[in-house]
């Protein structure tokens, strides 16, 4: 965390942020387990504004190219429903494709789980793992894998109870934040409003042991230096390091059911 002591010792004035939080400041965090009834494996992850549902559900089969290799696959689907924003976007049924976004942000949040599941102590069957936003300001795909991941607990907690496997074959948590550069201020957790004028822009998804399982980052504006990156890394693992305290107390509410 080099560059938050660093930031500390120049006393560089920080801009006032939209909902007057510290630049290291997450948003309110709240993640509330057994969401839905009948899912294997629920979540409701708030994340100030933004709200996902994430389930997670048990296929008896795998891909085509896993057939007859022993092994389970995580995949995984994400939608954003027609008012979670001011103003209503059409659903991917209508348009007779999944958009190009969601594409990509599904792909993110299933090799984001597979990256600290053992497959192989699935057996030939898969999870499915939907991710629905009933509200976005901003950190939709970062909260997403967050909540998906106690949602991935709680389904692999329901089989291991069943006798289908014998222990939860997690590696690690997981989770993701995001972090930017905003009119030259390093700041955590974007909100939309920030997100809409960030210089640069990060998703970051980490391990419980501060392994990186991906990043995303663009520079909207300008380039960014390679100090900036470190210091965009350090923040982020900050933010990530409260959020597996949020995702554990959710699971140690599963523990007592």
């Amino acid at each position: 965390m080099l560059y938050l002591a660093d930031f500390q010792a120049r006393k560089i004035i920080i801009m006032k942020r939209i909902d007057s939080r510290s630049f290291d400041e997450l948003r309110p965090v709240s993640i509330t387990p057994g969401f839905q009834s009948f899912a294997e494996g629920s979540v409701l992850i708030e994340l100030g504004k933004t709200r996902v549902a994430c389930s997670v559900s048990v296929e008896e089969k795998v891909p085509q190219f896993l057939k007859g290799g022993g092994t389970g696959w995580i995949t995984a689907e994400y939608s954003m429903l027609p008012r979670a924003t001011l103003t209503r976007s059409p659903r991917d049924s209508t348009q007779g494709r999944v958009s190009g976004r969601s594409h990509e942000i599904q792909r993110l949040i299933g090799r984001s789980l597979r990256a600290v599941t053992d497959l192989s102590e699935l057996g030939e069957r898969s999870l499915v793992v939907d991710c629905d936003v009933l509200q976005a300001d901003g950190g939709t795909r970062t909260a997403s894998i967050t909540g998906a991941y106690v949602a991935l607990y709680q389904a692999l907690q329901t089989l291991a109870n069943m006798g289908v496997i014998s222990s939860i074959p997690l590696k690690s948590a997981v989770a993701a934040t995001s972090v930017g550069i905003v009119r030259g201020t390093m700041l955590l957790d974007l909100c939309y409003d920030e997100d809409c004028v960030a210089e640069a822009d990060f998703n970051v998804a980490m391990t419980k042991e501060g392994e990186l399982v991906e990043i995303q980052g663009t520079a909207e504006t300008k380039p960014f230096s390679r100090e900036s990156l470190d210091g965009m890394l350090g923040l982020a693992q900050k933010g990530i390091k409260q959020l597996f305290i949020a995702q554990q107390s959710a699971i140690d509410r599963l523990k007592v059911r």
